[in-house]
C-alpha cells in the first residue's frame, strides 16, 4: 500500500480552497478535535497522507501560480483558516469547454496561457485520483477530463452534479481500464440536500402523508453568481431533486435548487426548505427551516473522505463504481439511500465488508 494519496484537482475555487486549507489545518491539530471528518483515520489513511501533485484553472490569475496561492485568489471567497506553506504545485491551464458560463465570464479573464497536455501532465505527476470540482453546468469540460483520466490511468472523483459515476457507460468505461469513479454531485456534511432528505424521510417513516415541499437556495460566491445563467441548471435540479424525492415511496410535488445570487452573503449559503402534509385524522402539518452555513468548507470533510475512501477501493484492487462512497458522499449516485444507511454502508466498505 502506498501510504500517499497522490491527489489532482480541476477549478481552483472556493471549494478547492476549503479542501486545500483544511487538509492542512487537519495536520496541525489533535486527533480528538477532528471535528467534520467521518474518522481521522480511514483504513490507516489521514488527512496528513493527501498530497497534490497537479492542479488545473483557466483564469489569468490562478494560471501558473502555486497552488497555495491560487486559492486565495479572487473571486474566491472562501473563509482562510490557515495559512498554506508552498506546495510546489503550479495551477496549470486546463481546457475551456462549457466551463465558463456567460455570467462568470463577466468576472474573470481568461488566461492566454496555452492549453495543457492534461493526459501527459496527470501521467507525469502520478496522480491516483482527479478530483472535479468545475463550475455547475460544465457538461463538455467534466466529460473531457474524464477522459484525460481514462487515458493516463488515474481515477475520477465528481463532485459537480454532471453524471458520470451515476451512468453505466462511464462506469463500464472505469471498470475496463481497472480504475475507480464515485459521484457524483458532492452532499455537504449537513447541507440542504442532506437535510432535506433526512426530514422527508422523517416524516414519512412516522407517517405523515407528503403533499408537497420546496427548497430555495441563495448564495454570494461565484458558485451562485454561475448559477444565475438558467442553461446551466439542468442536471443540478435534477441531482438535487432526486436525492429527496428517493426518500419517498410515492411522488411528491416539489421544486428544489439555486434561486438567487446576494454578493453580501460572500461564500455564505441560506436554504429555505418548507414541508407540507397531513397527519394522524387528515390534520395539515407544516416545516420551515431556514440553514446557513459557509458553503465551501460544508464540502470540505466530505470530500477528504471521498478522496481516502477511493484509494482504499485503489489498493483492494476494485474497479468501476464505488456505489456505498458514491450513496454517503454524493448527492447523485447510481443508488440513492437514506443518510443512516448510507453511512453505514460507506462504513462496512471502510472495514473491508462490501462496495
Amino acid at each position: 500500500m502506498t501510504k500517499k494519496i497522490r491527489v489532482a484537482i480541476a477549478g481552483v475555487g472556493n471549494c478547492t480552497s476549503a479542501l486545500v486549507q483544511g487538509i492542512h489545518y487537519y495536520k496541525s491539530i489533535n486527533e480528538k478535535n477532528s471535528i467534520g471528518l467521518t474518522a481521522y483515520d480511514l483504513a490507516g489513511y489521514t488527512p496528513n497522507d493527501i498530497e497534490f501533485v497537479a492542479a488545473f484553472d483557466v483564469s489569468d490569475l490562478k494560471v501558473g501560480l502555486d497552488l497555495s496561492e491560487a486559492i486565495f485568489c479572487p473571486p474566491n471567497n472562501a473563509i482562510k483558516i490557515c495559512d498554506v506553506p508552498n506546495l510546489g504545485i503550479k495551477v496549470n491551464k486546463g481546457k475551456v469547454l462549457d466551463g465558463v458560463g456567460k455570467h462568470l465570464a463577466e468576472k474573470i479573464t481568461l488566461s492566454n496561457n496555452q492549453t495543457s497536455n492534461i493526459s501527459e501532465i496527470l501521467k507525469d505527476s502520478k496522480a491516483d485520483v482527479f478530483v472535479n470540482y468545475l463550475p455547475v453546468g460544465s457538461r463538455a469540460a467534466t466529460q473531457f477530463y474524464a477522459e484525460q483520466c481514462l487515458a493516463a490511468g488515474v481515477s475520477f472523483i465528481n463532485a459537480i452534479p454532471v453524471f458520470i459515476a451515476s451512468e453505466a457507460k462511464w462506469q463500464q468505461l472505469f471498470k475496463e481500464k481497472n480504475l475507480l469513479c464515485a459521484g457524483d454531485d458532492i452532499m455537504s456534511q449537513v447541507g440542504a440536500t442532506v437535510v432535506h432528505k433526512t426530514l422527508v424521510k422523517l416524516f414519512i417513516d412516522r407517517g405523515v402523508k407528503v403533499d408537497d415541499t420546496y427548497q430555495l437556495n441563495i448564495g454570494g460566491d461565484m458558485d451562485f453568481y454561475n448559477m444565475l445563467d438558467n442553461d446551466r441548471l439542468e442536471d443540478k435540479r435534477i441531482s438535487k431533486t432526486s436525492a429527496i424525492q428517493a426518500m419517498s415511496p410515492y411522488s411528491i410535488p416539489m421544486r428544489i435548487g439555486p434561486s438567487d445570487f446576494v454578493e453580501s452573503l460572500k461564500n455564505d449559503k441560506v436554504c429555505y426548505i418548507n414541508i407540507r402534509g397531513k397527519k394522524f385524522g387528515h390534520i395539515p402539518i407544516e416545516l420551515d427551516l431556514k440553514l446557513r452555513v459557509a458553503d465551501a468548507y460544508n464540502s470540505g470533510g466530505i470530500m477528504i473522505d471521498a478522496i481516502r475512501a477511493t484509494k482504499i477501493g485503489l489498493d483492494r484492487g476494485l474497479s468501476g463504481v464505488l456505489e456505498s462512497v458514491s450513496a454517503y458522499c454524493f448527492k447523485h449516485p447510481p443508488i440513492q439511500m437514506p443518510y443512516t444507511q448510507a453511512k453505514e454502508k460507506f462504513i462496512q466498505f471502510i472495514n473491508g465488508k462490501r462496495n
